[in-house]
């Protein structure tokens, strides 16, 4: 199944609101005849929601979270948590997470052409799992960095919080030399997840047969 391209309206009417996905928030329409009416979910829809969740948050294909999934139920620790932080520290997260892209998807086409680097190299994989100590910049061209500090613009007028295991430093002078970069000061807790509702287990559950 490919990436989700389709109206994001529709998703977070759905499954909630998907902050990576849009910055939109989920229309909430009542029913005027049965305003209390609710449809009762089996616990296999519920565990499908909660899966789709974290693909469409994270914007990966089906294939790319099962094959998350397998490495984390390999790793030490709880899978679930080990799921998260394997996607919370993919370089595309990272980058919407430190304000520097709206959305993951804007995040993952600023690395695709080639906007950004990691400890000064150019990265055009989005899914480069960034590790404690990584830098990350924008490249020194005039079009990167105009790119990144409007981004950052954005984030602050929407006062978007910054997570605990990421530093971001803002300019200190007007030399070109001296980016917008951001930093990884360790790899993410549980508190620090993007998705706050998530309820991960589930989505481990979901895929229990296949790994």
């Amino acid at each position: 199944m490919s990436r989700y391209r389709g109206p994001r309206q529709k998703k977070i009417k759905r499954l909630g609101s998907l902050p990576g996905l849009t910055s939109k928030q989920p229309r909430v329409e009542k029913d005027p005849r049965n305003p209390s009416r609710a449809k009762k979910k089996s616990q296999y829809r519920i565990r499908l929601e909660e899966k789709q969740k974290l693909r469409f948050h994270y914007g990966l294909t089906e294939r790319q979270l099962l094959k998350y999934v397998r490495i984390a139920g390999k790793a030490k620790g709880p899978t679930g948590q080990v799921l998260l932080q394997l996607l919370e520290m993919r370089l595309d997260n990272t980058l919407f997470r430190l304000g520097m892209a709206s959305t993951i998807p804007q995040a993952r086409q600023l690395v695709n052409h080639r906007h950004i680097l990691v400890n000064n190299r150019i990265v055009d994989i989005p899914s480069y799992r960034c590790k404690p100590r990584d830098i990350i910049s924008a490249r020194e061209k005039e079009k990167s960095r105009a790119l990144i500090q409007n981004y950052l613009d954005s984030s602050a007028k929407n006062q978007k919080a910054l997570p605990d295991h990421l530093i971001l430093n803002h300019r200190l002078s007007d030399d070109p030399r001296d980016l917008l970069k951001g930093s990884v000061k360790q790899i993410v807790d549980r508190e620090g997840v993007g998705l706050k509702e998530i309820k991960e287990l589930l989505v481990v559950e979901y895929y229990s047969r296949q790994i």
